[in-house]
């Protein structure tokens, strides 16, 4: 008769106890090997960040149509079938911003072209060669003579116009000396200035700030000083071409844009514990720790950052799409119009089925919470404009 063998016990490779899972009940050591094929560790890399299994399923749906339903979930301790709120909202945020920089990324500032009016002695900045520099000298140096030449005109007003011909004529030398082309003559009755003058926007800049200007607190260390006062340099640095509307204009944008955006994911990151420290405020007598506020946080941060990234998406399909089909893209504009109109009011639901309140109170602290965390919001907001500006 043949006699049942017990099959042999895995046993943990880190603590040598016996194997009943995946994971080791002693030490926590998954079963998985870490020496595995790269297909298998980019599916775990996924999973890792992002739990790309029916997680999703029974995650976005219910967050993005079931105002507070994942909150209460959470609440109830019916978690693993979800993905976790902070990852959930750190995924979306990234992702939300990363396509809005896209989506704005051709911003410019000024008119289309990014460079001064034509009747503008900063539209010399702009000129691509030696003729368009002659073009622009000869358009504006005319409309000055034609008024100097006004024999009813006062002494004092001929002489300023002078003065102005040889602003004209100093920012037309200026320009076609950098594209390496012969000077315009100086015309007689033409008086230049005497020494080289800053730009305007240099001459604001310095106005502004003043020629030396430095930043030293005495109880930050030295090395948060020199960080303090290159950021500084590198904020006057972008702020001049953007005044002087010349050629580096777009760059500088370009690169406040850019770190701006870096800035943004930090900056909402730390705006959702203060929305969580608000509702605790609004909410002290509903005796809820401060763990399920950041939680309604998340999960409302984590709803917005998707109808952001939805709208943005169908901003994209909705430019390739209209020019050729136009009542298609007549549908997607009502589905982004859909989509705004969802998202305060599923707030609003949120709200009242997390703290069970009547309408009436549920509403007014909804405005209320709304205003507190809108100028807070603002002000984070306009900090981090602040810091893009120094990139």
């Amino acid at each position: 008769m043949n006699e049942l063998k017990p099959s042999p016990v895995l046993l943990c490779a880190n603590c040598t106890a016996a194997l009943q899972g995946a994971f080791c009940h002693d030490c926590g050591q998954s079963v998985k090997s870490v020496i595995q094929p790269v297909s298998h560790m980019l599916e775990d890399a996924g999973d890792l960040f992002f739990h790309l299994d029916e997680r999703i399923v029974h995650t976005l749906p219910p967050l993005y149509t079931k105002p507070g339903f994942l909150t209460l979930e959470y609440f109830s301790g019916r978690r693993v079938r979800y993905i976790a709120p902070f990852r959930l909202m750190f995924v979306f945020c990234l992702l939300a911003f990363f396509f809005m920089h896209l989506a704005i990324g051709d911003f410019k500032v000024g008119n289309v072209e990014g460079t001064a009016a034509r009747d503008s002695i900063d539209a010399f900045a702009s000129a691509k060669t030696a003729d368009e520099v002659h073009e622009l000298y000869d358009d504006q140096i005319h409309e000055v003579r034609t008024a100097r030449n006004d024999p009813s005109l006062p002494g004092a007003a001929k002489a300023g116009l002078g003065a102005a011909a040889g602003l004209i004529h100093q920012a037309a030398n200026a320009r076609l000396t950098q594209l390496k082309a012969p000077p315009i003559p100086t015309e007689a009755g033409e008086t230049a200035p005497t020494e080289e003058q800053p730009g305007r926007g240099e001459a604001k800049v310095e106005q502004w700030f003043g020629s030396d200007s430095k930043i030293s607190v005495s109880w930050f260390p030295d090395a948060l000083n020199r960080r303090l006062n290159a950021g500084f340099g590198h904020f006057k640095a972008n702020l001049i071409p953007i005044l002087n509307k010349g050629p580096g204009k777009d760059e500088a944008v370009r690169r406040i844009l850019d770190g701006f955006f870096s800035v943004l994911p930090q900056t909402m990151f730390f705006m959702i514990p203060v929305f969580a420290l608000v509702l605790k405020v609004f909410y002290a007598f509903r005796r809820r720790l401060y763990m399920e506020h950041l939680i309604v946080s998340l999960h409302s941060h984590a709803f917005l950052f998707i109808s952001l990234l939805g709208l943005i998406l169908l901003s994209f399909a909705r430019e390739a799409i209209a020019p050729r089909l136009a009542l298609a893209g007549t549908a997607i504009g009502f589905v982004q119009f859909a989509m705004w109109v969802w998202m305060p009011i599923y707030l609003l639901v949120m709200q009242k089925r997390v703290y069970r309140q009547g309408w009436p109170m549920t509403i007014l602290k909804y405005w209320l919470i709304g205003s507190v965390y809108f100028w807070l919001l603002l002000f984070a907001v306009v900090i981090a404009a602040i810091v893009g500006m120094t990139h």
